[in-house]
């Protein structure tokens, strides 16, 4: 049985409702229900009923009432009686209000939006009116009041979570109404000001803040609390925190490190400030001291502690490379969180404040070593106190400790006997037999766990020798300067590095010199064959020595990285040399033509013709091959250029750009070109400022800043007119086209994707036939051509088979996908829409396994499956975000608008569609297609006005760009 209180009393047995009539019945079982599962006393019932009349028939009454409510009951024995009065047995789910009370707390602690939505709707849907409908009873009152201040908590919690889903234009007007209702709530201000900023209207978010202010000021004399008035502030900075599209748990700690020694007071000091949940510590000290390896090993203690994963970046604030700037960091760590592409912010505050709500009461552990300032670090720290940060550095940071209140930790090298023990884990028995040698040796390297650790291996090295002899030879060691780091005069690791060195084989010690002017962060060895102009095999041999010797570390990948310290030593000794230069050259080359030839495999109408490379370089027998290749060197890459002639800037951009572009690689991307431009300009080249200008037209289209990329569009366009490049000419026509579509102008773009494909002949070499043709069939699907399509995809999809262009045939298998959905063949649609996927899944194309994971949904909407059709919606939604394609965010919409529609959810359908109109720019057709849904629901739900505004709206769209009307 139901017991209802929220509204009219009510009892709800199977599909029998009855309500329960009479002041004095609604009492009793009010009451009865109050203190559910206890006896209640008869003076207590009484009084409840009849007030403090005395009357000598009262319990014979009470008596009567208590019959007429049983036979109520479905089971009569519910209600009993016994010496302490009348019990009414009711099971927590029987009882709404209990209902309702247990699912605002399942919405309260939901992790997630839609499950805190679903949970606080099925909550607030419980409610019929007023608690116990006309019952006025003091008895009952402060239950009631309790109700509903914690209905009023659920509406607020409904309208944070959808917030935090995005819904920020849905809601505005009914937290208008809310705020309007209550006025001297602060929270429900809050929320108005943040959908009113999200929704894009800063300055009406303000006047709600002096609204609100002017009311609390009025009314109870206060100013509004320091939450609204820190919401106020970051409202005109312009930075409050934005909805997640989905979370991912990163897991980014690099191994735990082994034969780990000693730090038990440092580990314990760290173990504690967890406890006290203190958000940010700082390890501080020498270089070598072993602060990276505190952190780690520490982390991996406590990995257990942050369910929502560890965040780790290396920033290399002191050695040879390169600073990992913040805004570098934060791209890493966005992606990491579920962000790529598009998705990611191109302002650095922007990209902060993403990052910031992003770890907003999650538990993530967040490493950031070797940061050089407090500066560095700032824009790195997570909101709120629920996530920890652990920060290594050489400086002591004093900004951060005061500013922030960090905790400082700074590490003093080992302790003696951590030291011995140190090399005895090392050394094994030979340091039993030598002890006092041991301690010389300890000293020797002043105590720090990395210059121990290279001596170890000298130790090793020479099984032959006494631990003894090369501490003497550490003792006479003085022709090389200390590393004076921070003046401590103990941190002799240069010197430390030497012996170790000056041990090498001639090979070897030449591949570890030229180690240190590599820009990277790690390598392989192909690049240090390129480096040293040897081949593979030796150079194998060299890497293997530095291995064993401890300079070098070979990852789990099978690449190579150092120390920075260690590459800082190795490059002071190469610039000795005059071997830098050339291998500086051969390197490049190298780069050039592998990522050259790692795009012919990808792609190869986009691959540099004119690269050249003496030395040996991986094959790439597939393209999975060629694309793995290409993400773990995009950073040399890039950095290789970095470092060149304007020519070399030139060449790499023009090498890369289509990885980069179809990879999400959007800042990597825009700074190349940008340099290239530039560089381009400087050499007087006007085919180079012209591909410049193209790479940069095409990349900026990604990010969806079309009216900026057509100044470098049409200037390209010209360019390349001039000089007679007529393949190029319709590369960049094709992008125009690409312009024109997302503006809407269907017509425009279609016509131009026909120029493009006029300009050239089919045999001309590096023709982009195949994408054009994938561009025009789409507008023909937009136009309802879909046979014409068919066919256009067809020739587009031969084209890249046989060209081997992954990318433009996985996008010729989604467009068929598509033509044959919109067509109305979804049996046949399915079919396409799994090999497009699958496609698009081996191109490594991420916009594409949405667009295909869409056409899913698609079909199987068509089919009636409308819950598997739910399931592909969301998915390609949360990719459609993730890359950021407002194309496909509106056809994602569309698509869950229409079959929540089927499920007869139009009030669920109209916030859909509404949320398509009010996402991204342009696309007039995808607007349409939600004014034709808004009005189909309007229509079901009676309010046949409405449905005719936006029938109109959806037509004229129609009719204008030539689009079937059947929609609509």
């Amino acid at each position: 049985m139901e017991f209802r209180v929220l509204g009219a009393v009510r009892l709800r047995a199977g599909d029998r409702e009855t309500e329960v009539t009479g002041r004095l019945q609604r009492t009793l079982l009010g009451v009865l229900l109050r203190h559910a599962n206890q006896p209640v006393p008869v003076d207590v019932l009484a009084g409840a009923l009849w007030g403090d009349r005395p009357d000598s028939r009262t319990a014979q009454k009470l008596q009567l009432h208590v019959h007429r409510l049983r036979g109520l009951l479905d089971d009569p024995d519910r209600l009993s009686f016994g010496a302490d009065g009348y019990l009414l047995r009711a099971a927590r789910e029987e009882v709404d209000a209990e209902r309702f009370d247990a699912l605002v707390g399942a919405g309260l602690a939901a992790d997630e939006p839609q499950r805190a939505i679903e949970a606080l709707r099925a909550a607030l849907a419980l409610w019929r009116g007023g608690p116990f409908g006309d019952v006025d009873l003091p008895a009952l009152a402060d239950w009631a009041g309790r109700l509903a201040e914690r209905r009023l908590t659920g509406i607020e919690a409904l309208y944070q979570a959808q917030l935090a889903a995005g819904l920020h234009e849905a809601v505005t007007g009914e937290l208008a109404e809310l705020a309007a209702a209550h006025p001297l709530r602060e929270r429900v201000h809050g929320l108005l000001m943040t959908a009113l900023y999200r929704a894009g209207r800063q300055s009406e978010a303000l006047d709600a803040y002096r609204r609100a202010r002017d009311v609390l000021v009025t009314e109870l004399g206060l100013e509004p609390g320091p939450e609204l008035r820190a919401l106020q502030q970051q409202v005109l900075a312009g930075d409050v925190a934005e909805p997640v599209a989905h979370r991912e748990t990163p897991a980014q700690l690099p191994a735990d490190v082994h034969g780990f020694v000693g730090r038990r007071d440092e580990l314990a000091e760290l173990d504690a400030l967890l406890s006290a949940e203190a958000p940010v510590s700082v390890l501080a000290g020498t270089a070598g001291v072993g602060k990276t390896a505190v952190a780690v090993h520490w982390a991996h203690r406590v990995r257990d502690r942050f369910p929502d994963g560890q965040l780790y970046v290396d920033l290399h604030g002191y050695g040879p490379d390169e600073p990992v700037s913040a805004t570098d960091a934060l791209a890493g760590f966005l992606r990491a969180l579920g962000f790529d592409g598009a998705g990611i912010p191109e302002d650095p505050a922007e990209r902060a404040a993403r990052f910031r709500s992003l770890t907003d009461r999650r538990r993530l552990l967040v490493v950031l070593d070797n940061a050089r300032s407090a500066d560095d670090v700032r824009p790195l720290l997570p909101a709120g106190p629920s996530c920890v940060t652990v920060i290594t550095s050489r400086d002591t940071l004093a900004g951060l400790v005061v500013r922030e209140g960090a905790h400082r930790l700074v590490l003093d090298r080992l302790p003696l006997i951590d030291s011995v023990t140190l090399v005895r884990e090392l050394l094994g028995a030979r340091a039993d037999a030598e002890p006092a040698a041991v301690g010389a040796l300890v000293e020797r390297c002043a105590r720090l766990p990395l210059a121990l650790r290279i001596a170890a291996e000298l130790a090793r090295s020479r099984p032959g020798r006494a631990i003894a002899d090369l501490a003497a030879e550490l003792a006479e060691e003085d022709a090389l300067d200390l590393l004076d780091v921070d003046g401590d005069p103990h941190t002799a690791v240069r010197a430390a590095f030497s012996w170790s060195y000056r041990r090498l084989e001639p090979a070897a010690a030449r591949v570890f010199r030229l180690l240190g002017v590599h820009q990277g962060h790690d390598v392989d060895a192909y690049a240090v064959a390129a480096l040293a102009g040897t081949g593979l095999r030796p150079t194998q041999r060299a890497l293997d020595a530095l291995v064993r010797a401890h300079l070098v570390e070979q990852t789990p990948a099978g690449r190579y990285r150092s120390h920075d310290l260690l590459l800082a030593y190795a490059a002071e000794l190469a610039w000795t040399d005059g071997d830098t230069t050339a291998a500086l050259t051969r390197l490049f080359d190298y780069y050039l033509a592998t990522a050259a030839a790692a795009t012919a495999a990808l792609a190869p109408h986009e691959a540099a013709r004119d690269t050249h490379s003496d030395t040996e370089r991986p094959a790439f027998a597939t393209h999975h091959a060629a694309l793995r290749w290409l993400d773990a060197e995009r950073a040399n890459l890039l950095a290789a250029a970095a470092h060149r002639e304007p020519a070399a800037v030139v060449r790499m951009s023009a090498t890369v750009w289509h990885y980069l572009v179809t990879g999400g690689y959007h800042d990597e991307a825009i700074a190349l070109h940008t340099r290239a431009l530039a560089a381009a300009q400087s050499l007087g080249d006007p085919r180079a400022e012209a591909d410049a200008r193209r790479m940069l037209g095409s990349t900026l289209i990604r990010l969806g800043l079309v009216e900026k990329s057509v100044e470098h569009l049409e200037r390209a366009r010209d360019g390349y007119r001039a000089l007679g490049e007529r393949v190029m000419e319709a590369r960049v026509l094709n992008n125009l086209g690409i312009v024109h579509w997302h503006r809407g102008e269907v017509a425009a773009a279609r016509d131009t994707f026909r120029a493009a494909l006029d300009v050239v002949e089919a045999d001309d070499a590096g023709n982009p036939r195949a994408g054009v043709l994938n561009n025009l069939a789409r507008m023909q699907v937009i136009l309802g051509r879909c046979d014409e399509a068919l066919a256009l995809f067809a020739e587009a999809a031969d084209l890249a088979t046989a060209s081997g262009d992954w990318s433009a045939l996985a996008s010729a298998r989604a467009g068929v996908a598509e033509a044959t959905a919109a067509a109305g063949r979804y049996e046949r649609a399915l079919g396409a829409a799994r090999q497009a996927l699958a496609a698009a899944r081996d191109a490594g194309h991420r916009g594409l396994e949405g667009t295909a994971l869409r056409v899913l949904g698609v079909a199987s909407h068509g089919l009636g499956d409308n819950e598997q059709a739910l399931g592909h919606f969301e998915s390609a939604l949360r990719i459609a975000r993730a890359v950021g394609e407002p194309d496909e965010v509106m056809g994602a919409l569309n698509g869950l608008a229409a079959t929540r529609a089927a499920t007869g959810d139009h009030a669920e359908a109209l916030r859909l569609y509404r949320e398509t109109l009010t996402t991204g720019n342009g696309h007039p057709d995808l607007c349409a297609h939600a004014h034709a849904g808004i009005a189909a629901s309007h229509t079901a739900r009676g309010d046949h006005d409405a449905a005719r505004e936006h029938r109109a709206r959806a037509l004229a769209v129609y009719r204008e760009l030539g689009m079937p009307q059947g929609d609509a």
